[in-house]
């Protein structure tokens, strides 16, 4: 049972995500937040899309109540008014980190699903609100977090294992292929680069100045405690080097969401990010207990 809940809430700043990685901080940045999700649930994992003048904005949301996350979409339109709200996608599984994908004039949504136990790319049946499974990911484990990049003629695929607690903050590996769909062959040095403070994706990958620059989570002290970007300066089949950043500081208003800072994600002239804040009273401690005992009369009854 962890009797401190992580509430995340979701914003964004009025800054493209290269002019943000360059600077290496948010400070003095200014967070538009979205909408406050109720009590015990949150929402994290934000990415956007301009289409139409429209931002089409998918974010995890969670339920304490209900322990599984989903996808919801928000729409707003070009002065940024929020116009709807509704679910994107939902499974039997844990569904967070919705990365988008423009490629071939369809549009494609990653999420991170390792509890179901595989890695599946999902298409726009219908943008924004239906999706339909198309392609399995295979590779050597399953991924969390995968971070797809089309750079120098190949899909590359950056990503974490759900192998054990450690390597899912703290090993990063890659993958390359020639088409989105696959088939996909795992670098040969994985993991890459083995560091609990800049390993895990936390956004998306830009390319300045000819380097990848990847945004990478903070998981030394927290789950998502705070950002750094992996700068990697040479990717290739048969090699990888990269250097990590400094932590980036974080926008000046959080509003109480102080206790990380996991996303970082590019939107246009816009950059998505999410904060947290760590929540504790007699109200989670009994979630706790509840869902401690349903466990246990389940494994009982099977």
């Amino acid at each position: 049972m962890t009797l401190v809940k992580d509430i995340w809430r979701v914003g964004f700043v009025k800054a493209p995500l290269q002019d943000l990685l360059r600077a290496g901080t948010l400070a003095g940045q200014r967070v538009t937040w979205l909408p406050d999700m109720p009590h015990l649930c949150f929402a994290a994992d934000p990415f956007g899309l301009w289409r139409n003048e429209k931002l089409y904005v998918f974010q995890e949301i969670y339920d304490y109540r209900e322990r599984i996350g989903k996808i919801e979409v928000l729409t707003f339109d070009a002065g940024l008014n929020l116009l709807d709200r509704r679910m994107a996608l939902e499974e039997p599984w844990h569904l967070s980190y919705p990365f988008l994908i423009e490629e071939g004039g369809e549009t494609y949504m990653l999420p991170e699903a390792h509890k179901s136990g595989r890695l599946t790319l999902y298409r726009a049946a219908e943008f924004p609100h239906r999706w339909v499974p198309v392609q399995t990911i295979a590779l050597d484990h399953v991924a969390i977090d995968a971070t797809p990049l089309f750079h120098n003629g190949l899909w590359w695929l950056f990503h974490t294992p759900a192998t054990t607690r450690a390597e899912k903050v703290s090993a990063l590996h890659v993958a390359y292929a020639e088409r989105l769909t696959g088939p996909w062959t795992s670098h040969r040095g994985n993991p890459v680069h083995f560091d609990p403070s800049s390993a895990r994706p936390g956004g998306t990958p830009v390319v300045i100045d000819g380097v990848i620059v990847l945004p990478v989570q903070d998981c030394r002290h927290t789950y998502g405690g705070g950002m750094k970007a992996l700068r990697i300066s040479r990717l290739t089949p048969e090699h990888f080097e990269a250097t990590a950043s400094d932590v980036i500081p974080g926008p000046d208003n959080r509003e109480g969401y102080t206790d990380g800072f996991h996303t970082l994600t590019a939107a246009g002239p816009l950059t998505f990010i999410d904060a947290k804040k760590f929540h504790l009273s007699a109200h989670t401690l009994a979630l706790d207990v509840s869902h401690f005992l349903r466990k246990k009369l389940r494994r009982r009854s099977a």
